[in-house]
């Protein structure tokens, strides 16, 4: 997202200075949240909803007004679709195991699918299967360390949001 960034800046249009100032917003915006929610989820094992939710129509209009500004419609279209796709599988992995994954995570993943989804479908297979890597990893290290078991929880939340900052920033996948 960061050289997609750049490129909007360096194209020097009025859409795409425009463009690189939304996406800037939308990219702060994602920054501030995710350590807000990380901190949340890993004291309280909460994802607040007076935080989530919001972030829909902050992210979702800053990402759409972008790819407008830009000119790339089809990204606005595919933040929608990465929203939908990740809110739907996520919500179908908590109807199948409702004790380890909290609603919480289906709405948090429903919202990073929509900054996933403006960069591509790779992005948001990248960022999901990052997320449940490092997620796994850690429990891993938990179990290995004697510090937890295989029936112990984990705050996922971090994990979505670190998974998504990696696809995000990971370059080649633009």
């Amino acid at each position: 997202m960061a050289g997609l960034l750049a490129g909007y800046w360096a194209h020097g249009t009025a859409g795409s200075t425009a463009a690189a100032v939304l996406l800037g917003l939308a990219l702060a915006w994602f920054a501030v949240l995710a350590l807000r929610l990380a901190v949340s989820d890993v004291r309280t094992r909460r994802l607040p909803n007076a935080l989530v939710l919001p972030s829909y129509p902050v992210a979702g209009g800053l990402l759409a007004g972008a790819a407008f500004s830009a000119g790339e419609p089809g990204r606005g279209a595919g933040a929608v679709l990465g929203a939908a796709v990740l809110w739907s599988g996520f919500f179908a992995l908590r109807l199948l195991s409702r004790a380890g994954l909290g609603f919480g995570d289906v709405k948090l993943a429903g919202l990073l699918g929509l900054y996933l989804g403006f960069l591509g479908p790779a992005q948001v297979l990248a960022g999901t299967v990052a997320a449940f890597v490092f997620g796994g990893l850690w429990g891993l290290g938990l179990i290995l360390t004697g510090r937890g078991t295989a029936s112990s929880t984990v705050a996922f939340g971090p994990f979505l949001l670190l998974g998504a900052a990696v696809a995000m920033l990971a370059p080649g996948l633009e």
